[in-house]
């Protein structure tokens, strides 16, 4: 299987994803990975409906990183849209390989000590963590809200703002 791109997302499916991002990075299969989200009966059913015609799984991160990993699916190109930071650190430790990794929204959640690094990005001190971690992985981080804006190196954008 071949990942073409890892979105950190809390929006999950919206229009960006569906619209843009899957024809720009060549996706035929929408993988949202949550497990509080895989557990949602809700959510399990409406997230497909919101994606408009792509194909779409919502799996719980267990799920998702043997899904990604069975040879059995590896003529398939796929967006992996995770929705926190550590649920996308947990997917890489665990083997998937994507060749991309964005993170592309991330709304405050309340009740948090967060600092807005873009105007669409709140990061606490703990997301600041899990995002080296993915860079330590060896993956680079970067930020970019659609594929035809540019791209700025995410580590650089949480240096700027003290974390």
């Amino acid at each position: 299987m071949t990942v073409k791109h890892l979105r950190i997302d809390n929006r999950l499916i919206h229009g960006q994803v569906t619209t843009n991002w899957v024809n720009s990075v060549g996706a035929s299969h929408i993988l949202v990975v949550n497990d509080q989200v895989a557990k949602d009966p809700i959510q399990k059913r409406l997230l497909p409906a919101a994606a408009r015609g792509v194909k779409t799984s919502v799996l719980g991160i267990a799920e998702a990183i043997a899904y990604v990993t069975d040879a059995a699916n590896a003529s398939e190109h796929v967006l992996v849209v995770a929705k926190f930071p550590s649920d996308a650190l947990v997917l890489l430790e665990g083997g998937v390989k994507p060749e991309q990794v964005n993170v592309g929204n991330q709304a405050p959640i309340p009740g948090t000590n967060y600092k807005m690094v873009t105007k669409s990005i709140a990061v606490t001190a703990e997301d600041a963590a899990v995002y080296r971690r993915i860079v330590d992985l060896g993956f680079h981080l970067t930020s970019q809200m659609l594929p035809s804006d540019g791209k700025a190196d995410f580590i650089s954008l949480l240096e700027k703002k003290g974390l």
